[in-house]
């Protein structure tokens, strides 16, 4: 057993009942430091930096002319001609496909580990490493920012399946959406922070004496640093837990992982509540990342809007959205997270529509709807991940954290290919994002099939108060 485990059994000592309520307040907010860590990676790099720079880059390789944008000429990936400027969209398609795959299987592993930090932390590490690398991207050497990227964005999956599956270990059940919501506002605020200093880097490269390509890299740079420094803020403060309700199994590592992986989709049947709101989740979560995504494309193309205004969009949405989730968390106190979460995708059914009869070069109305798109941005991706840990079977966190991830990474690309259908068949971008509403609508549907007192039950875990 290691230092700082605290053993299985029976009883108090059982999971975080031997824990006071001081001590597991001091947890989780060594717990939320992790958000605030990886947040950098997911804003300055995933959101932001990467996929235009990627672009130039392998713009250069294949031959086009400065200004061409976006660069239809191509680039040979493993003897696959891909145009230079669709080459950051298949690059992430591919690592949330490789994620897809492998999540579940670290998920089986982390579920019998007894040093869960200290898995999220080497993954982390790891990642950490390889998004530095993409420093190094320059000239026309798009290789090196393929191979980085990915590996980066599949180390921080698999991260993120110790990190939730650690939420259970340091929370009741009726601290579980607060102690949630918490750890994604502090995200936000970190990926907010970060992102800022490197925008004003980006916007004044010339004030600063560095070219703009520079400013790019050192951008990527500093997610790298900021994702492996503010790691170690949890590794030192939180503890390690022995597993608990692990079902017994035989063979090797690969062996009992995949084992334990298919005993849990067999399981799946038996916890109809906690397949239901996945499959809700799958569409709903879709939709936000895909409005995400689509949001900066909408305003430039079709609203016409400066980048200035944009940029300062782009941010607003990160402060808003740390207010949003800690707003929906003290309300999930009140109502309980279900209701909370069905609210807040009734609020992005609304939003969509909304957006479509947006009048062009109105920044004030797009900035109205930006608010909105924070708050509830905020409370949903929180409350989501509390609401589905009280779904889990206890010895099942990693795996089930796991599909979680997979069931978000794996799909995430089904709006995007809506988005770009709707505009190639209507020459609009405003019925192509009126389309995305379909995915909230599925997703309510699906969430209004959902029991959640029974399948808190049913996972064996204790009914909230508000639920």
């Amino acid at each position: 057993m290691s230092a700082g485990t605290i053993p299985g059994g029976a009883g108090p000592a059982d999971g975080f009942a031997d824990l006071t309520a001081v001590d597991r307040r001091r947890q989780q907010r060594a717990w939320n430091w992790y958000d605030w860590a990886n947040s950098a990676y997911y804003t300055t790099v995933l959101s932001v930096m990467f996929g235009p720079y990627l672009a130039t880059v392998a713009g250069r390789a294949a031959g086009c002319a400065s200004g061409e944008d976006p660069c239809s000429r191509t680039v040979s990936v493993l003897g696959i001609p891909l145009a230079a400027g669709s080459l950051p969209l298949y690059v992430t398609t591919f690592a949330t496909i490789v994620s897809a795959f492998l999540l579940p299987v670290v998920g089986a592993f982390v579920d019998r580990s007894p040093r869960k930090k200290m898995h999220m932390a080497w993954t982390a590490w790891a990642g950490a490493f390889f998004c530095a690398l993409l420093f190094f991207v320059k000239g026309d050497d798009w290789q090196l920012g393929v191979v980085t990227v990915v590996l980066s964005s599949v180390l921080a999956g698999c991260s993120l399946v110790s990190y939730y599956a650690i939420l259970v270990d340091i929370s009741t059940e009726e601290e579980r959406d607060g102690a949630s919501s918490r750890g994604w506002a502090w995200g936000y605020l970190g990926g907010g922070i970060l992102l800022a200093l490197n925008l004003v880097l980006f916007l004044g490269h010339r004030s600063f004496g560095v070219s703009e390509g520079m400013a790019v890299r050192v951008s990527l740079l500093s997610a790298g640093l900021w994702w492996a420094g503010f790691t170690i803020i949890p590794v030192l403060r939180l503890r390690n837990y022995a597993p608990r309700g692990v079902v017994p199994a035989r063979g090797t590592l690969v062996e009992r992982s995949f084992g334990q992986l298919i005993t849990t989709l067999r399981e799946l049947r038996a916890f109809p509540m906690t397949l239901t709101f996945l499959v809700a989740y799958l569409f709903y979560n879709d939709g936000i990342q895909t409005v995400l995504y689509a949001a900066a494309i909408y305003g430039d193309k079709q609203l016409h809007l400066s980048q200035t205004v944009l940029i300062a969009t782009i941010l607003m949405i990160q402060f808003v959205a740390f207010g949003g989730a800690l707003f929906f968390g003290r309300m999930a106190a009140r109502h309980g997270a279900y209701r909370l979460i069905l609210t807040g995708v009734l609020i992005w059914m609304v939003v969509v529509i909304a957006a479509m009869f947006l009048p062009a070069r109105n920044a004030v109305l797009f900035a109205i709807l930006a608010i909105v798109i924070g708050v509830v941005m905020g409370g949903t991706q929180a409350l989501s991940r509390s609401f589905f840990s009280l779904l889990i079977p206890r010895g099942r966190e990693g795996e089930y954290f796991a599909l979680y991830n997979a069931a978000e990474r794996g799909t995430s690309w089904f709006g995007m290919l809506l988005f770009g259908l709707v505009f190639q068949f209507s020459g609009s971008y405003r019925p192509a994002v009126a389309a995305l509403v379909v995915f909230f609508v599925l997703g309510a549907v699906f969430l209004r099939r959902l029991d959640p007192e029974q399948g808190i039950r049913e996972a064996g875990n204790a009914v909230p108060g508000a639920a």
